[in-house]
């Protein structure tokens, strides 16, 4: 549920270091083949790092109960790895990999801080479905340049679940339509107003859920931002690259603003072509992925391709971070904090029909067949609600 007005601020220029989430541009000789696209994680290094970034993944992928059985790895001289999940190549689904028997996936137990130091144990995605997520078919993952390490695959593991953990359960107030609201020690409709660093002021929304009324567009750039900064601040304790990305932030001093690419809206009907300009000051996007590729820690969005309610505000899409094991986000505490997908996809489609709230609006209903659940995975453009687009951290 996008806002449809957007802040004009400074266009933040990215610097390359934060950057590192690319395909190739190859282009095949005349009256060759094309060269078959990679799938999974690729590395594209100097050939002498290969030798170490192998080894060091071999161990960490040991850590997490990925045994070699599970991928497949690809070497070449001219300095690459790849692996790949050992599926079909038309298996391009990692919704069900909590139910695939051979991947043994568990949940992972988390501890977070709680307001009066005290904390609590939060059951959330494991890294191990993380990283096979990644290595199915269907995307490319590629680190390169800088990024040409297993501890920026790690690290990329690790924001991904942050941002999966402090998404798990949440009770915001959801305005339905009406004003937002904010807590008034930190913020002004949105802007900070305090001197304190972000991951300090972003950190409140999660203490103090109920002291915010935030829609899900909102949400789902909190979340971002809170699973970013706490892997950085309190996981890995990396002051340096927190101090980086919270410049990044405040550029403009509106933290909340821009974090994804511009183009991510163009779809939109009133999207400004100069939007085109803004780089996400954390995120970047893939397009074209397959309607079951989805990796814990993605920001996607289901649309609403009704005329009659799509300008109805807050139900003009669906925002969500997708958590793994089938499940995606629920802000406001309505579906004991998570969705199924179907569930999800159900939601929005029932708008439609005047349904914006289950238990009052029970008789309008109307149930799908499995066919017509179906075909909601598919585009807008095919008849379905999911958008092709996946939004993501970058490498930093």
């Amino acid at each position: 549920m996008k806002n449809t007005f957007i802040m004009a601020v400074t266009i933040v220029t990215l610097q390359s270091a934060l950057i590192g989430c690319t395909t190739s541009n190859s282009h095949p000789q005349k009256n060759e083949p094309p060269a078959k696209k990679e799938e999974g994680i690729q590395f594209s290094c100097r050939p002498e790092q290969l030798p170490t970034i192998e080894s060091e993944l071999a161990a960490y992928f040991g850590s997490l109960g990925i045994t070699p059985d599970l991928y497949t790895l690809k070497k070449s001289t001219a300095g690459t790895l790849v692996y790949t999940l050992n599926t079909p190549p038309t298996d391009t689904n990692t919704l069900d990999f909590s139910r695939r028997p051979e991947m043994n996936i568990k949940d992972e137990v988390i501890e977070l801080p709680m307001k009066n130091k005290k904390t609590r144990k939060v059951s959330t995605v494991s890294r191990k479905e993380i990283v096979l997520a990644l290595m199915q078919h269907g995307r490319l993952s590629e680190f390169s340049n800088e990024h040409c390490t297993a501890s920026a695959l790690i690290d990329h593991v690790g924001v991904r679940q942050s941002i999966v953990v402090w998404t798990e359960k949440l009770s915001w107030v959801w305005p339905d339509g009406g004003p937002a609201f904010w807590n008034k020690k930190y913020w002004k409709k949105g802007t900070p107003i305090t001197q304190d660093p972000p991951h300090i002021i972003v950190n409140d929304m999660f203490m103090n859920q109920k002291k915010y009324a935030i829609g899900c567009y909102t949400a789902s750039k909190v979340v971002i931002i809170q699973g970013v900064l706490d892997y950085y601040h309190r996981i890995k304790k990396d002051p340096e690259t927190l101090r980086r990305i919270e410049a990044r932030l405040m550029a403009d001093g509106e933290p909340l603003v821009h974090i994804e690419p511009g183009k991510m809206w163009s779809f939109e009907s009133d999207f400004k072509p100069q939007e085109m300009g803004h780089s996400g000051k954390l995120l970047t996007i893939q397009y074209g992925i397959a309607p079951r590729n989805i990796v814990p820690g993605d920001w996607i969005y289901l649309l609403n391709t009704d005329e009659k309610t799509k300008d109805k505000t807050g139900y003009e899409g669906s925002n969500a971070i997708y958590l793994g094991r089938n499940k995606l986000d629920d802000y406001y505490e309505d579906h004991n904090h998570s969705y199924q997908f179907d569930e999800k996809m159900d939601e929005v489609y029932q708008w439609r029909n005047g349904v914006f709230s289950r238990s009052r609006h029970f008789k309008k209903i109307k149930y799908l067949t499995p066919e017509q659940r179906e075909n909601l995975y598919k585009t807008p453009a095919e008849g379905g609600l999911l958008m092709d687009f996946r939004t993501f951290p970058y490498f930093f």
